[in-house]
């Protein structure tokens, strides 16, 4: 039997069915109340008596099915209120029966139209419970849904569930609980395990994935049980939030895999403070690049901070209308306008059409090229994006005489292996410049590490192949990495706004580098799936070492000179002081850049930067397979 076809019955056929099926059952409740009255399986005589019970009681029957609506009943929605239901037009049937013996003078008992209630009321919930158990059944044994195990058979667990069940992605099996009062009984028709029999289970049940339903367990403990259950040849994942499942997803996509966040090597950083709130309250604050990971975030993060109006300035329309489609909702709840502009920040008249036009006080400069091998392989229109456009957005933030510019820049602007960081740390020289030519206003700089989650960085490339079956590729298995998250980077910026002096240099904090190697072995094992052993072969998932790729670096450095460090009044958050290049070489600097991009000479480009970008160099490709 193939569920899809009673699946793809149409709902008014299914709704046919159960009224043919429910009407059948009166006739037959009668005969049987007949039967036991009489004490024999063949009480003819007594029926001809009364056979005009037969076919009225049937048709009013139907009148009262269709007007209790019990054909409507969904048998995977079949709980107290619809027996309640059926027990109501069991007890309209007994009464209907009663009047009719009355009127008509019948001679059949009157314990008759009583047993016919019950009777009525046993059959038609013994119906669908059979409907329901035959559904079940063949779901079970001719479907491909995944057979999964729910950790914790609470109240998330049990409506979990029952939402799994009308789910075509999976199905559950059991519920496994700590509390051991629970071991042994069914809850939601599912059997309830301790954790000590679960690997057992997981091998003669087929389980694979376990699906972790406690939301009130402390982060302390589930970090706990994830680490337990990653000892185990299966997927863990974590019960969403209510929002998420209201979203519009369908229940397995909203059952996310465990957050990655464990991966930071460390806690995340609490940078919640009241002078972000007071730098941008009441303020026009424009944010280019809105539609990037960072940029985005920023918009999310200003909403609440009560600024006057949020500008979206961002070069790609679908970028664009993205993140002003979701913004627009919670913005008119808020009362905080937000404005969508198209432009490009190497555009000049555009970007200062746009800062006179809405007002801008603050800017947020996130509109960049950051992919490393691309700007590699397109160094000419990286450095056009990255330091002209930076130069177009800090000038004409300087002559509007804004209250701030922030200029979001990356880890590899520090002694630079590639064009992206060399032309970021150009960006930077630029911003430190127009600060010693403009008093007025507030220049500053934030360093980030690599961003879990955002476009480009090595955790939605690892999950992609991890999703694949493999392999996962790590470009060195020496190469380490900084991170944070991105609404660490975020708060980041809004947080340099707020404690900008003037030319300086914020960076956070992030504890010690990672290797990617490392991490690629920890997501395969939240995954559920085990490293392949390069000997044995025993394993799901290979990792495999590729080479470093042009420019990049076996590892980042925050910071040009460790000793220009000084402290904010956030003790995760620092402050550097770097050195600059003059007035004079930053004009020609701007002058050879602008030349080589004319001439599209890629030759001078790269001369240029090995000229002007302190410790600019090429790195060693040796990929370090072994």
């Amino acid at each position: 039997m193939n569920i899809n076809s009673i699946d793809d019955l149409s709902r008014a056929a299914k709704r046919a069915i159960f009224l043919a099926v429910d009407s059948l059952l009166v006739p037959i409740a009668l005969y049987c109340a007949f039967a036991l009255r009489y004490g024999t399986a063949t009480p003819w005589m007594p029926i001809a008596d009364s056979w005009v019970l037969f076919p009225v009681l049937t048709m009013w029957g139907v009148g009262i099915i269709w007007a209790l609506r019990l054909h409507r009943i969904k048998l995977n929605a079949f709980d107290t209120h619809s027996m309640a239901n059926i027990a109501l037009a069991a007890l309209f049937l007994t009464g209907s029966a009663i009047i009719l013996s009355y009127v008509l003078n019948l001679s059949a008992p009157r314990s008759v139209p009583v047993l016919l209630g019950l009777f009525f009321c046993m059959f038609a919930v013994c119906a669908r419970l059979c409907g329901l158990s035959l559904l079940r059944w063949v779901s079970q044994n001719h479907s491909n849904r995944k057979p999964v195990a729910i950790y914790g058979a609470g109240a998330a667990g049990i409506q979990l569930a029952a939402a799994l069940r009308q789910a075509s992605e999976a199905r559950p099996v059991f519920f496994i609980d700590d509390n051991p009062t629970l071991h042994g009984l069914m809850v939601a028709g599912l059997p309830v395990y301790g954790p000590d029999k679960l690997g057992k289970l997981i091998s003669v049940r087929g389980i694979e994935q376990i699906l972790l339903a406690v939301p009130s367990m402390t982060k302390e403990r589930r970090d706990e049980v994830i680490a337990k259950l990653g000892a185990y040849d299966v997927e863990v994942r974590v019960l969403p939030s209510y929002v998420e499942l209201m979203s519009g997803k369908g229940l397995m996509q909203s059952l996310h895999t465990v957050a990655p966040d464990q991966l930071l090597g460390r806690d995340k950083v609490a940078l919640d403070t009241p002078e972000i709130a007071k730098t941008y309250a009441g303020r026009v604050v424009m944010v280019t690049g809105a539609g990037g990971s960072i940029g985005s975030e920023l918009c999310r993060q200003l909403l609440n901070c009560n600024p006057a109006r949020i500008i979206l300035f961002e070069q790609g329309e679908f970028q664009l209308y993205t993140i002003d489609q979701e913004l627009q909702a919670e913005a008119k709840a808020t009362g905080i306008p937000v404005i969508a502009r198209l432009g490009s920040v190497t555009n000049k008249a555009r970007v200062t059409g746009v800062i006179a036009e809405e007002g801008v006080e603050i800017i947020l400069h996130a509109a960049a090229y950051k992919h490393v091998p691309l700007v590699e392989e397109n160094e000419l229109e990286g450095a056009r994006n990255n330091v002209l456009g930076t130069q177009v957005v800090a000038e004409a933030a300087a002559a509007a005489k804004l209250e701030r510019f922030i200029l979001i820049s990356t880890d590899k602007a520090v002694r630079p292996t590639n064009i992206m960081g060399a032309t970021k740390r150009m960006a930077e020289l630029v911003v430190q410049d127009t600060q010693t030519r403009h008093d007025a206003t507030k220049f500053a700089m934030v360093r980030f590490g690599n961003v879990l989650g955002s476009s480009g960085s090595v955790l939605p490339l690892f999950q992609k192949q991890i999703a694949r079956g493999g392999p996962v590729t790590v470009t060195h298995k020496d190469v380490t990495r900084f991170f944070m998250t991105i609404p660490e980077a975020a708060r980041l910026v809004l947080l340099a706004g707020a404690y900008a002096k003037g030319g300086d240099v914020f960076v956070l904090d992030m504890g010690e580098p990672q290797k990617i190697i490392d991490i690629a072995h920890r997501m395969i094992t939240l995954s559920g799936r085990k490293v392949k052993d390069p000997k044995t072969g025993v394993g799901d998932i290979e990792i495999k070492v590729t080479g470093l790729r042009p420019g990049e670096k076996l590892y980042e450095e925050l910071l040009i000179d460790d000793d220009s460090l000084r402290p904010t009044p956030h003790a995760k958050i620092l402050r550097a002081q770097e050195g600059m290049l003059s007035q004079i070489e930053v004009a020609s600097m701007v002058r050879e850049l602008q030349g080589s991009i004319t001439e599209a000479d890629t030759v001078r480009l790269r001369r240029l930067i090995a000229a002007r970008v302190e410790g600019y160099h090429v790195q060693e490709n040796d990929s370090q397979v072994s």
